[in-house]
């Protein structure tokens, strides 16, 4: 029995059209591995093409965004490129492609199953990079999770605060984003003056130095603006002053605008109230003033 099946073997591979079966299968897998080759670098070609014409484009764009979305369309090409081809060699080794793929399909519903937590997070982290939700090195809020984005992945998305933790972030978990690096920030600054003193000259030295500080300071975007008296408390008038400065400036800008303007009304003799208290003593001319 074996020899029969042995000779029949030799008999096939002394057989011209078996060779000729071979030589062609093996050309058309070499064929459909060019042309799998040749559609994928036009296609690629074409991404990089088409996001470079939206640089150049007089609507602004990320450009951070736009290099993510663009490996990302680039990977997805390839695999679905590499795909159509595997399907299709099985196809020329007489395979059968439509069982396999109902296996494949029954597989993939049952981990489908289990992991619909995943292919939420990658659904959701395509729709932040592509809706340009917050970029890289963006100051965000994030639920209770507030800090500059290091990393944004179709899965996850990393946060470290300015304390210096790092909060590894769900892309599927991430309901509402407060991004505060779209827009310029505002500085507020509260300024306390005694009441003994001239409030117009203290607001109008104020008013000249104000007018100089851009020249000094780029985080502001222009010439902080005096609003005048806010409140009046119990000893002192309190002048508040604002100012436009770029995003998540403010804090810094403020800090030097209080500076500045502690040095300028020292300069000009003008006073910032302090607390006092007051002790009186029983006997008659004995009453003292001291600061605390």
């Amino acid at each position: 029995m074996s020899s029969k099946v042995f000779q029949g073997f030799m008999d096939k591979l002394q057989n011209e059209e078996t060779w000729l079966n071979i030589g062609e299968g093996l050309l058309k897998i070499i064929i459909v591995l060019i042309v799998a080759k040749i559609v994928i670098k036009i296609g690629k070609t074409a991404i990089h093409n088409i996001f470079l014409l939206r640089t150049k484009s007089p609507l602004k764009t990320s450009e951070r965004r736009d290099e993510t979305l663009a490996r990302l369309l680039d990977n997805v090409l390839s695999y679905v490129v590499y795909f159509i081809a595997f399907l299709t060699i099985l196809s020329i080794l007489t395979i059968d492609v439509k069982a396999l793929l109902a296996g494949a399909g029954i597989i993939g519903l049952a981990v489908g199953f289990g992991a619909q937590s995943l292919v939420k997070d990658i659904i959701s982290g395509f729709f932040i990079i592509f809706e340009d939700q917050f970029s890289v090195g963006d100051h965000v809020r994030i639920d209770q999770f507030e800090g500059t984005v290091e990393t944004i992945g179709l899965r996850t998305t990393r946060i470290k605060t300015w304390t210096g933790e790092v909060h590894i972030l769900p892309n599927g978990s991430i309901i509402q984003v407060t991004n505060f690096s779209l827009n310029n920030s505002l500085a507020i600054v509260d300024i306390s003056i005694s009441y003994e003193e001239n409030i117009e000259k203290a607001e109008k030295v104020i008013q000249e130095l104000l007018e100089k500080m851009p020249e000094q300071y780029e985080e502001l975007v222009k010439a902080p603006e005096l609003l005048g008296v806010q409140t009046l408390g119990p000893s002192e008038v309190v002048l508040r002053i604002v100012a436009e400065t770029l995003p998540m400036k403010h804090v810094s800008a403020g800090r030097k605008i209080r500076k500045d303007i502690k040095v300028l009304l020292d300069q000009h003799g003008i006073e910032i109230p302090y607390p006092r208290m007051v002790m009186y003593s029983k006997e008659p001319g004995n009453q003292k003033q001291v600061g605390v």
